[in-house]
């Protein structure tokens, strides 16, 4: 397929305001590459001797783990994958050694992994093809093992292995019955509770009194209530804390006792579901409770952190979350995460009451450059309904008649919050508005907007994406001739629908990873989703017995209805959203003559790991969004051309 992206764009924007009076370009090499200076994920041992973080390893040029220890400058790369960077790592509780998690090119059957810090030798611990490991307990208290869940024995259910750190070997825990699709361990390591996605939709919470006891059903709420979790044991293990909207509209946190089942309401906020969850990792005592509005608020519970949680508001701008802490619980790494600057990363001493930075996430030439303040804005949809959103705009020109990017998050079980967004910050720099809308269906605001999605993928949903684009017009900040949707997951498949289905809103599509066909995409969900397809059939439509539902809200079907161009992203060895899903649509809007480019990453799965494929695509994405927007467009390095993955 021809393209052209490697040029320097001279374009320009509509309106008294010019690119030049737009801050310098931010790299993307800043943005989405993999400078040798760049750290992220700061994370303290247990024993608070060592910090450990992820950074490029320049003997390989893949991101590994490093440690420090604290005090000191010894900085030393401890793993050492070298074809896709270390994303999720762990500190055993022992201190010496560090695991992580680490799957094949994007398939997500990711298997864990034990690296010693002092020999860096490394080994498998879950030495299995085709099967995936997930986490159910690591306890900072257990230095002898651990357990995990694998799909071991059926590759639709997940059954608890019982895994120790010195010698390797799994022992079964617990069985699968076939429908569990997470398991809770108590404070002493014993699986003692099991979440359950009803066929209908709904929620079963399961408990037993000790790992011989039969289980039995403990808590039970339909389909109308939003999804909720299994916080964890308190304690005595005596008592059970969940999260769910049952008895109000937005998810909040309650405390059981298990022996009679009455419950309490800890923490509640009667529009805002409950968030983040802060417990003590010794005492397992409840300390803190998120809520996120626009910006995410903390209720202190226990009042021994009180004096902490003032000190850390007043120390930094932003909305903080304590994302890691040593075992006596004197330090703690916090994370202050605000719209104008990369997160930042502070050490706190709770005795000293001091914070010292530890490092931006990211690059550290980042703060240099100037960003865009993230504005959280409101309108009323066709039907009154009220959606929340954040507005950004570019800096240094005048907020009206701009190009704009409608950006969709994922999930659609998700939402868009305040803070520092990667994709928001790059698109302004280039000068464009960036839009970002929960629409309903989107978690976090009760469970009467998330149940307004129901069956509204492509409908009612889709509509508030298009009022959403038709607000920003009505005031001034969004020139309706050059307003581009894009989007990754679901929000990618918002792309391709607003093209077919509203094929005169749009200037141009970039879809990430969209699915196409709803039937075939809930035909093809990875094995292990298995016990929660009764939520998908309740959620997006049932494929067996309405598939013309399904159909009718598949963009594959109006294909012949884009005329726009279009952009795909697709990583071919994606477990969710099939290659297929891309192939098809592709083949269908070239069958017609329709303007579609296609990158086709050989070594990806549902988004880019790679840091050189993330600069492939955020440069073709950018040259795709200047020849049919006008935004500004950084010439393009021989690293992030990409005409051989273009299919």
């Amino acid at each position: 397929m021809k393209k052209r992206i490697g040029f320097l764009l001279t374009a320009f924007l509509s309106g008294s305001a010019t690119l030049a009076e737009l801050p310098p370009l931010i790299p993307r090499m800043l943005l989405f590459g993999s400078p040798t200076n760049s750290k992220s994920s700061p994370s303290l041992s247990p024993n608070g001797k060592y910090l450990g973080y992820t950074a490029l390893d320049p003997a390989n040029q893949t991101f590994n783990v490093w440690i420090r220890t604290i005090g000191k400058v010894d900085d030393r790369v401890i793993t050492q994958e070298t074809n896709r960077p270390v994303f999720w790592y762990y500190w055993q509780p022992d201190s010496e050694h560090i695991l992580y998690l680490q799957d094949q090119n994007g398939d997500e059957n990711v298997h864990l992994y034990q690296v010693d810090l002092r020999t860096r030798s490394s080994r498998d611990l879950t030495p299995f093809p085709n099967v995936q490991a997930q986490i159910v307990s690591l306890d900072p208290n257990n230095e002898r093992e651990m357990l995990v869940a694998l799909n071991r024995k059926d590759p639709t259910r997940h059954d608890v292995y019982r895994l120790n750190f010195k010698s390797g070997t799994l022992a079964l825990d617990t069985k699968n019955p076939g429908d569990v699709s997470e398991w809770v361990a108590d404070n002493q390591l014993r699986v003692r509770a099991a979440q359950v996605t009803t066929p209908d939709g709904g929620t079963e919470i399961r408990v037993r009194t000790r790992p011989i006891s039969k289980w039995r059903t403990f808590q039970r709420w339909g389909p109308d209530e939003s999804p909720g979790w299994i916080q964890g044991f308190n304690h005595n293990n005596r008592r059970l804390w969940i999260v769910s909207s049952v008895g109000a509209n937005a998810r909040r946190l309650m405390e059981f006792d298990i022996a009679s089942g009455k419950g309490e309401v800890v923490a509640q906020d009667p529009e805002y579901d409950v968030g983040e969850v802060q417990v003590h990792p010794k005492r397992h005592a409840l300390e803190a409770v998120a809520v996120e509005r626009a910006r995410t608020e903390w209720t202190v519970i226990d009042q021994r952190l009180k004096t902490d949680f003032e000190t850390l508001r007043e120390a930094r701008d932003g909305d903080f979350t304590v994302q890691s802490r040593d075992l006596a619980d004197t330090k703690w790494i916090v994370c202050y995460d605000t719209d104008t600057a990369p997160e930042s990363y502070y050490l706190y001493d709770r005795a000293a009451r001091t914070t010292e930075l530890l490092f931006f996430e990211g690059s550290p030439e980042l703060p240099g450059y100037t960003f865009s303040p993230m504005r959280p804005i409101s309108y009323a949809a066709r039907d009154g309904l009220v959606i929340q959103g954040y507005l950004t705009l570019p800096a240094g020109v005048e907020p009206k008649n701009l190009p704009m990017v409608l950006h969709v998050h994922g999930g659609p079980w998700a939402r868009t919050g305040w803070g520092f967004h990667y994709y928001a910050q790059w698109l302004a720099n280039r000068g464009y508005a960036v839009l970002q809308v929960n629409f309903r269906g989107s978690t976090g605001y009760g469970k009467a907007f998330h149940n307004a999605g129901d069956r509204e993928w492509g409908g009612k949903m889709q509509e508030d994406l298009i009022d959403a684009k038709r607000w920003a017009v009505a005031q001034g900040y969004a020139d309706p001739a050059r307003v581009a949707i894009m989007g990754h997951s679901y929000g990618g498949y918002a792309v391709l629908a607003g093209l077919a289905f509203t094929p005169d809103e749009f200037a141009c599509g970039v879809d990430e990873m969209g699915p196409s066909n709803l039937i075939t995409l809930l035909r093809s969900t990875p094995p292990h989703w298995t016990p929660m397809l009764g939520e998908f059939k309740r959620r997006i439509g049932d494929w067996e017995k309405d598939p013309e539902s399904l159909k009718e809200r598949s963009p594959i079907f109006k294909a012949d209805q884009i005329k726009v161009p279009l952009f795909i992203v697709q990583g071919a060895n994606d477990p969710r959203v099939k290659q297929a899903e891309s192939d098809q649509i592709v083949q269908a809007l070239r069958k017609n003559g329709k303007p579609v480019e296609y990158l086709l990453f050989p070594d990806e799965g549902h988004g880019t790991a790679r840091p050189e494929n993330d600069l492939k695509q955020a440069a073709a994405e950018e040259a795709f969004l200047a020849r049919h927007l006008g935004g500004r467009l950084e010439p393009i390095s021989d690293q992030e051309k990409c005409e051989e993955l273009m299919r």
